[in-house]
């Protein structure tokens, strides 16, 4: 069994961030293929007889004006699956760390402010907003460094992480907070 040394407020938001990602996904994603396989009306629907003639839209003959509807709904059909993607992607990014959502690739930022080393139970806040806490007892004594380079980085098995500063072979194991 896992000693996760959770609090109920950390297990709290983290449950709140990861529901939060998820219904995104469950909103948007559905709606932006339906939209994406569903063809938009044909331009002429769309404008009014003013805009349509301003547009001079109204010279195309039937072929020339189905051409640029096909034309119209490709482009829409593509920019849509680019913003289901995006969408996806945006969740994915945002529960990583938290239990086992989101990307596996390591994380590569900053400190935000001054690392003063390792200790248990120390908080680490990250320039991308992230806050991680020490979980075991390696230390790094001495140091001093402002905004140093860090990466946190999966363990092959579970859901560990482990921050590693960068220039320094400690490394200790993390898990987010925030």
């Amino acid at each position: 069994m896992r000693n996760w040394n959770l609090t109920p407020s950390t297990t709290r938001h983290s449950w709140r961030l990861v529901a939060l990602a998820l219904a995104a996904l469950l909103v948007l994603a559905p709606a932006a293929q339906a939209q994406a396989q569903e063809p938009a009306a044909p331009i002429e629907q769309q404008m009014t007889a003013e805009q349509f003639k301003a547009a001079g839209l109204d010279r195309l003959d039937p072929e020339q004006l189905a051409n640029l509807n096909q034309w119209l709904n490709r482009t829409i059909e593509a920019e849509a699956g680019k913003a289901v993607e995006t969408a996806k992607q945006d969740a994915r990014n945002e529960s990583r760390g938290f239990l086992d959502f989101g990307s596996k690739e390591p994380i590569k930022t900053r400190i935000s402010g001054e690392f003063r080393g390792f200790a248990k139970g120390r908080s680490y806040t990250l320039e991308n907003g992230q806050v991680w806490q020490q979980m075991d007892n390696a230390t790094l004594a001495g140091v001093r460094k402002d905004q140093p380079g860090v990466t946190i980085s999966p363990s092959v098995i579970g859901n560990l992480w482990f921050l590693a500063v960068d220039g320094y072979n400690a490394r200790a194991k993390v898990q987010r907070i925030k």
